[in-house]
């Protein structure tokens, strides 16, 4: 299509479109984020497997992308990290180096990665920031991971120096909302909590907490990222990478977050922590600073009603969500 008959279309390919962000992503844009020139593609490991180059190559010549929001990985909580670190290396770099290198080969104008908050170094000083990314080993309960998703800030620099290609990464902070993967035993640690606490008030037990319940994390709903998302893909022009969180200020216990969820679930019985259970990073408080110099007046959802959001979502679809 020419620019005198109309705007060029964008056609945006979202890979892991029916996970938590991708589907976050679908339902901001369906209620009205979404642009007339968009025309977007969510695609899911049932579309093709992008452990493998050829089915990548393949499902990008199917869809001729212009752009890519690139959410696919082997994903896991602190328990299934510990369990297969070598899985969750060896799985995640193949998949990133096929959809960066497909992207670049179909001439793809930007891609927008997906990292996470566990690739900073154990070993810092808080608040961490964009620029300490490779500043030392991450967390050892989930090195394969974290070095993993740093590898495609290295390779975004590669395809940008050698190549011009305009391929960025956001790291969010722990992000929750509906459409989440609410296993006890692998997901992570929100919408665990969400569901034993649906499993306890059913049952009339206690709360078990893994841990001691003092570690502090950021948390981000999953429909505020998915609208920073959309700000990323379409107006932030830097290589370098960008932490979508809320602020330092905002940080929360694991034990204010099981409290925020039994309110927000009437569930009036007895919290216990189980100390046996590691509690992994105590922190890794991140700072939204760059974030706010372009977007100072953004505004996240306050987090006790995200999650009265997620747990209602939740008790409404407990039949047919993940867990």
């Amino acid at each position: 299509m020419t620019e005198a008959a109309g705007p060029v279309a964008k056609r945006i390919l979202v890979t892991g479109g029916t996970g938590l962000v991708g589907r976050a992503i679908e339902k901001v844009v369906t209620d009205g984020e979404g642009r007339l020139d968009e025309k977007w593609i969510f695609v899911s490991s049932r579309d093709a497997d992008l452990t493998n180059a050829a089915a990548t190559k393949a499902l990008f010549e199917q869809h001729k992308p212009t752009h890519v929001i690139h959410l696919a990985a082997m994903v896991g909580g602190l328990f299934k990290n510990i369990r297969y670190n070598l899985d969750f290396w060896r799985r995640n770099i193949h998949i990133n180096d096929n959809v960066l290198h497909s992207a670049y080969e179909m001439g793809v104008q930007k891609v927008v990665s997906c990292l996470s908050t566990c690739i900073f170094p154990d070993k810092t000083t808080y608040p961490i920031d964009e620029s300490m990314i490779h500043n030392g080993p991450p967390h050892s309960s989930n090195f394969g991971y974290s070095y993993a998703k740093r590898m495609i800030d290295i390779q975004n620099r590669g395809y940008f120096e050698q190549h011009g290609c305009r391929f960025t990464a956001v790291i969010p902070t722990n992000v929750f909302g509906p459409h989440d993967n609410f296993n006890i035993e692998d997901g992570h640690v929100l919408p665990g909590l969400i569901h034993k606490v649906y499993l306890a008030k059913r049952t009339g037990s206690a709360l078990t907490v893994w841990g001691t319940g003092k570690p502090r994390r950021q948390f981000i709903y999953s429909l505020d990222l998915a609208r920073l998302f959309l700000w990323v893909l379409r107006e932030y022009d830097e290589v370098e990478p960008i932490i979508l969180s809320v602020g330092e200020e905002d940080e929360v216990s694991i034990r204010e977050a099981a409290e925020a969820i039994a309110e927000a679930m009437d569930f009036t019985g007895e919290l216990v922590f189980d100390t046996t259970k590691a509690d992994g990073q105590f922190k890794k408080t991140a700072s939204n600073a760059k974030l706010r110099r372009y977007l100072p007046g953004f505004r996240f959802t306050p987090f006790r009603q995200a999650v009265k959001e997620t747990c209602a979502w939740f008790s409404a679809n407990y039949a047919n969500a993940r867990k």
